[in-house]
């Protein structure tokens, strides 16, 4: 088997903030998502969500503020999967919570470095 990597992107949300009660059902569908893969032993990393502040370094040591402000998508955070083929890798991601809320999945493959 390979690992497999989901990379969850979607549209700054601003300043929407979810109720409580909101937040609770986003997180119970994530949960319930990745616990169907964690059940068949096919989850190596969970679900980690990254944080909206950070650094980009560019070639001569340049540094911007913000991750990836130059784009209308953001990366949202990750996951590792274990499956027999990315084709079966993104069987799952089609089910992903982000979708309902109008982001996208992106399916890569890991490889390993030597050394």
């Amino acid at each position: 088997m390979k690992e497999f990597v989901m990379i969850y992107r979607s549209e700054p949300m601003g300043e929407i903030k979810l109720t409580p009660e909101g937040n609770l059902e986003v997180s119970k569908e994530w949960e319930n998502w990745m616990g169907g893969i964690a059940a068949q032993n096919r989850l190596v990393s969970p679900g980690m969500r990254l944080g909206n502040e950070g650094r980009t370094i560019k070639p001569g040591n340049v540094v911007t503020n913000g991750p990836y402000a130059e784009i209308k998508e953001i990366i949202g955070g990750l996951s590792i999967f274990r499956g027999e083929s990315i084709e079966e890798v993104a069987e799952w991601a089609k089910s992903c919570p982000i979708l309902a809320a109008g982001g996208n999945v992106e399916v890569r493959d890991v490889m390993q470095m030597n050394g």
